[in-house]
């Protein structure tokens, strides 16, 4: 795998697994029930917490949804990230 390629899926990772530090944080135990709740397609949110790839709108939704800033979003999580 080229190195880009392999920063790229380990950025997704972090994404994901920082999506879904926060919606349990906020109290939703099921995804299903959060991509619902804020009308976000359920099998597509679910990819997102598995770290596949998401477009930069459909990121800055979840975000919303989370009623969070882009800064408080990725204050955790990406403080190693090499992008």
């Amino acid at each position: 795998m080229e190195e880009k390629e392999f920063l790229k899926e380990e950025v997704l990772k972090k994404l994901g697994k920082r999506i879904k530090e926060i919606r349990i944080a906020k109290g939703y135990s099921s995804y299903e029930y959060f991509a619902y709740e804020h009308n976000i397609s359920r099998a597509q949110y679910g990819r997102y917490e598995k770290g596949e790839d998401l477009r930069f709108s459909t990121l800055a939704k979840v975000i919303n949804a989370f009623g969070m800033t882009m800064n408080e979003f990725f204050a955790e999580g990406f403080e190693d990230s090499e992008c």
